[in-house]
């Protein structure tokens, strides 16, 4: 049989490590599936939307960190990639996607389905051509792969289902295909002197950490001691800091907590390491603001710099401690570590159920799951409301890991991912924290934890709307418009597709009804029914915000909706 280019392709993924393919097959992948199912080594993860296929691979490289791959067939079928490979792309995992093409000789025709997906994939990817003849392979998947990978990204090859299945010439594929590198990257012994010289003269510093910081967690503890500064979370760094912290605040922005938020506006430096932190209004006005990233281009981009240098977090940490010479007083440290201990206290007395009080409070019910998971868990966590509940009441411990679409912000992002992280790492606990939105959105996929016998474990919070945008409509004054969701028993949906299917309605049931999940030996969807009215405040309430919810209490009474404000203050004034 002869070795076509499908084959050349296959083989160089066996090298570079890949075990899983997820996509949907369609004729125009033919050759490259018939390649994948002769090599015997790599799994074909059939998924039922292309999306899903994205978002899986994402958080497959995420957990493993090395390379994963998605495929989606000509037209429509890769076009659903898009959406996942944004958020690969902007979360920087490395991601080769396999873009399947109409036939190479109707390129130009207007042929079915045709589209242009090396222009349509250039805004989501390091790397995106098109293979047309024998001679480019394997060089083409190599050089997508090292871009993916040492670029930390995405790649696209685009592959004609025809060109697929050309006979390849005698070009080898080397047996190390993925060069991966890790320079250590800090800044010059001049800059550092200046970066020292500014913490050294500041009276109030406070630090603004985030996924960059990942793996200086110990650097980092001795530059607040250092510093006697606080340290304040973006929610990306959550899962690397928030552990043995004394230092720690709290989050900033809109999911954050005063503490955290004055923590950043009442200093008088703040040193900002590995985040790209997006939010102009929550930076100080008047402070000396230094960053650290090892991507330069982030340097300055949020907020004005007094300076900012290139390099690594531990490692400028490492080379920056020798040159800190003057000694800081601790009260600064002191009033934010205070302030944080009673916000933690008031947070946590909202995290309560009573037996017969319903509907069931969403922090109660994400603290009860992140009290009972296993130590080592994976979250992932639906944009909206599961995002904020998740920032405020999961408990990371330095083991456990928490993904989500904190850059692209997308919804239905959270069971693709757990589908990725549940097959990357099968011996660990997989939990999904769903919005009723975001699961209907996407909910063909829950097939897909039945077929591949996925454990994983689905909470959905169900609470008839799109109820992150009620808020931020509530806050503008608009009243809701296009937000109620008209849901069935998504337990009794579970079931229908042959998985366990559980469902709370009353507080007295949720803690047994979360550990039942938690223990069965397979997928488990856990409906639970939660209050539509809850309030999630941001750190500071500002007088825009505040007029337009008066606004939006005054159209409510107006227009017949006079309940929803008594059911507003029985959740968020009167307990």
């Amino acid at each position: 049989m002869k070795r076509t280019i499908a084959d050349s392709l296959v083989e160089a993924l066996l090298n570079a490590g890949v075990k899983r393919v997820y996509g949907i097959i369609g004729d125009s992948l033919n050759a490259v599936i018939d390649s994948i199912r002769r090599s015997e080594k790599i799994e074909w993860i059939h998924v039922r939307h292309e999306e899903v296929a994205a978002f899986a691979a994402g958080a497959d490289a995420d957990m493993t960190g090395s390379i994963a791959v998605c495929a989606g067939s000509s037209g429509p079928g890769n076009m659903h990639l898009i959406n996942g490979l944004y958020d690969c792309h902007r979360n920087r995992v490395p991601v080769l996607a396999i873009a399947a093409h109409i036939p190479s000789y109707e390129i130009g025709t207007n042929f079915f389905q045709e589209t242009r997906p090396d222009h349509l994939f250039k805004d989501c990817s390091y790397y995106c051509e098109v293979v047309t003849t024998a001679h480019q392979m394997p060089r083409s998947v190599l050089v997508a792969m090292q871009n993916a990978v040492s670029r930390k990204g995405v790649s696209v090859l685009v592959l004609p289902g025809d060109v697929a299945g050309y006979e390849a010439d005698e070009t080898p594929v080397p047996e190390h295909v993925l060069h991966v590198t890790q320079p250590v990257i800090r800044p010059s012994e001049t800059e550092l002197k200046q970066l020292a010289d500014y913490l050294n003269r500041g009276k109030r510093i406070t630090l603004l950490c985030g996924a960059g910081c990942a793996g200086a967690h110990t650097q980092l503890m001795q530059l607040c001691e250092k510093l006697q500064s606080p340290m304040v979370i973006a929610l990306r760094g959550k899962e690397h800091l928030e552990y043995d912290n004394p230092y720690y605040v709290g989050l900033t922005g809109l999911i954050g907590y005063s503490s955290g938020y004055h923590a950043v506006k009442e200093c008088d430096v703040l040193l900002m390491l590995g985040t790209d932190f997006p939010y102009r209004q929550f930076y100080p006005k008047d402070a000396t603001i230094l960053q650290v990233d090892i991507d330069p281009g982030h340097l300055g981009r949020r907020t004005n710099l007094t300076c900012g240098l290139c390099g690594d977090v531990k490692a400028t940490i490492e080379a920056l401690l020798t040159f800190l010479t003057e000694p800081h007083d601790g009260s600064h440290l002191k009033t934010f570590t205070d302030h944080y201990r009673k916000i933690r206290d008031n947070l946590d007395d909202l995290a309560t159920g009573k037996p017969g009080h319903k509907p069931i409070h969403p922090q109660y019910l994400t603290k009860a799951v992140s009290d009972l998971a296993s130590e080592n868990a994976v979250f992932t966590c639906d944009v909206g409301t599961p995002t904020l509940w998740a920032a405020r009441y999961l408990q990371m411990n330095g083991q456990r890991r928490l993904l989500g679409s904190f850059n692209h912000g997308t919804m239905a992002n959270a069971l693709p991912q757990a589908i990725g992280a549940q097959l990357a790492q099968p011996g660990r606990q997989v939990i999904s924290l769903s919005g009723d939105g975001g699961l209907a959105m996407l909910m063909g996929d829950l097939l897909t934890l039945r077929q591949h016998k996925l454990p994983v474990k689905v909470v959905v919070f169900n609470n008839g709307a799109l109820s992150f945008v009620e808020l931020e409509m509530k806050a503008q004054g608009f009243l809701e418009t296009g937000t109620a969701l008209d849901n069935p028993n998504f337990a009794d949906v579970a079931k229908a597709v042959g998985m366990e299917g559980i469902r709370v309605e009353d507080p007295a049931e949720l803690e047994e009804a979360i550990q039942r999940a938690l223990q069965h030996d397979g997928p488990v969807l856990l409906d639970v029914v939660v209050n539509r009215q809850e309030l999630a405040f941001p750190p500071k309430i500002t007088f825009e915000q505040a007029h337009g919810f008066s606004l939006w209490m005054m159209k409510a009474v107006l227009n017949g909706h006079g309940n929803e404000l008594i059911d507003l203050a029985k959740t968020n004034f009167f307990r």
